[in-house]
């Protein structure tokens, strides 16, 4: 099968972000950029908790036996 949709999806979204005149609010990017908002700006600290397990349900705190 042919990926005629995709593209053309692919295409419609591309023009839309190319041609679009875009509203931005300056003074909303100063904040988030300098850190004004009230966060840290520490993303990695909210994705990285060592307390939750990990997605693929690997525990890192136990090990493998070997067989002999």
């Amino acid at each position: 099968m042919g990926r005629g949709r995709a593209k053309a999806k692919q295409t419609k979204v591309a023009r839309e972000l190319k041609y679009r005149t875009h509203d931005t609010d300056l003074e909303a990017l100063q904040r988030e950029l300098s850190g004004r908002d009230g966060t840290n700006g520490d993303v990695r600290a909210e994705q990285d908790d060592p307390d939750e397990p990990d997605e693929d349900g690997a525990d890192e705190g136990h090990r493998i036996a070997r067989r002999r």
